[in-house]
């Protein structure tokens, strides 16, 4: 081994694959990514391609080791973070998808998964998860029943499915492992918390065959062989890309609330107990190595990144994010945005919830009341793990929407709490990284932090009490 070992950080995400080295500090050596697309051929359909994915990460990986130089034989252990509720099928014998990657966005049998609500708390119980079709149970029936290739392979007994890190596993590793992590097993909804393990229940309510799905895996663990020109580095973690950003820093914190604002944004409360059953949000394990188990509390945000997408094709404005830089800063009393946008997430957990403005507003109100709905909907779940874990004393927010101050201070403003962010896009990367390099201590303290301090805003609480209302009104919740 290296006298100063390096780590290398696969970030697959939504709209790229992100590779990153980091040295035992959690410093960044180098980087480097590729542009994947997303096609979405129906409403409600989000796909990508397997093959693409599969050639982007490679990409990535040979960039970022290239600009090391001779500094690429130092590379010790390297990590996956993947999008957790994306799936697919593929062929046990050669890799070769069967299926399109179903995006966790992707909510096409949202209809057919109605039939299994009165079973709803059997599965959160068993699951962690709110019965959903961004899990991926649904999509695999889905395949099973709509694509010839999905069936022939299940008849032949060449049939592989299940989350997309398994199947990117699978094909970058020499070994060709067919293996699940614990988060984004989870994410299929097929996947049991208590007995960590499928669960045959499961597989029977939603009509799915057995001996298909990946061995359940810990978090931490060799999981094979990568290899990129004369560089081959141990795969040692795998995780989803949302809770691996929660080790960004090192250890988590259990009085913080760590929320990330991507694509969609998700808050997280990390704890060493088992929670136990929480009734309006998920509970999962974010790391287990064997000897330690991090479970968490999350509440989600669909209509984060994707409601600024909508945003720009609604307004016509190409740079949403350099617009609404300006036009938060404007003084203003904007309407009120119900959001759900991509399928109302935690607390209230409506994936057909009608997107709508209440009250009069111009188009760059509008858009001020979309961000300030961001803020809105993860007070609402932070106000909702208040009941079940002591209050959080502090946020810690990453993620690239995070980039905008208005909504941090807007956060803290509603929330009452310091909202800390580092300057690092990175959190992803630098969590996986952490966990693949055995958690050494001292990790990325050197970041810069921004604190955002609750300010006084009646107004602003007030815009808050009457979202509230207006959602309990339209939900139930």
């Amino acid at each position: 081994m290296p006298d100063v070992p390096l780590y290398l950080a696969i970030d697959q995400g939504t709209h790229a694959s992100r590779a990153v080295v980091l040295d035992r500090a959690g410093t960044v050596l180098a980087s480097a990514s590729q542009d994947i697309g997303l096609v979405r051929p129906q409403p409600d359909w989000a796909e990508q391609d397997g093959d693409e994915m599969v050639a982007s990460v490679f990409a990535s990986v040979t960039g970022a080791l290239a600009k090391l130089g001779e500094r690429r034989h130092d590379v010790v252990a390297a990590g996956l973070a993947s999008q957790r509720a994306s799936c697919v099928c593929w062929d046990r014998r050669d890799g070769r998808p069967l299926s399109p990657i179903f995006s966790w966005q992707d909510r096409r049998a949202h209809v057919w998964l109605r039939q299994f609500e009165p079973r709803g708390d059997d599965v959160k119980r068993r699951t962690g998860l709110f019965l959903s079709a961004h899990y991926g149970a649904s999509k695999l029936r889905w395949a099973l029943d709509n694509l010839p290739a999905v069936r022939e392979a299940r008849d032949a007994r060449t049939l592989a499915w299940g989350p997309q890190a398994s199947f990117l596993a699978f094909r970058l590793l020499d070994e060709r492992p067919m293996l699940a992590d614990p988060q984004c097993a989870a994410r299929t909804q097929l996947w049991n918390i208590a007995t960590r393990d499928w669960d045959p229940a499961l597989l029977a309510l939603f009509g799915l065959p057995e001996g298909f799905l990946p061995a359940s895996a810990r978090t931490v663990q060799r999981y094979g062989t990568l290899r990129s020109g004369d560089v081959a580095v141990p795969l040692m973690a795998v995780n989803g890309d949302q809770s691996a950003a929660v080790f960004a820093f090192g250890w988590p914190e259990e009085d913080s609330a760590y929320v990330n604002i991507g694509t969609s944004a998700f808050v997280q409360r990390a704890v060493t107990r088992d929670p136990g059953y929480v009734p309006r949000q998920l509970v999962g394990v974010i790391l287990d190595d064997g000897e330690t188990t991090v479970y968490t509390v999350e509440g989600n945000v669909n209509g984060a990144g994707t409601a600024l997408e909508w945003l720009a094709r609604e307004l016509g404005e190409a740079d949403i994010v350099d617009a609404l830089r300006e036009w938060l800063e404007r003084p203003c009393e904007p309407p009120l945005f119900l959001n759900g946008i991509a399928g109302l997430g935690g607390p209230f957990w409506k994936p057909d919830f009608e997107s709508r403005y209440v009250g009069a507003g111009e188009p760059w109100q509008q858009a001020v009341a979309v961000v300030e709905s961001m803020a809105f909907l993860l007070q609402a779940n932070i106000e909702e793990m208040a009941k079940y874990l002591p209050p959080a004393k502090r946020i810690r927010v990453s993620g690239g929407v995070s980039r905008l101050d208005r909504l941090c201070r807007k956060l803290a403003s509603v929330t009452g709490l310091p909202v800390h962010r580092r300057e690092d896009p990175e959190a992803t990367a630098r969590g996986i990284a952490y966990l693949a390099a055995g958690r050494p201590a001292g990790w990325n303290r050197a970041a810069e932090e921004h604190v955002f301090a609750p300010a006084d805003d009646p107004a602003l609480r007030e815009r808050y009490r009457r979202w509230r209302a207006l959602m309990a009104e339209a939900t139930g919740i």
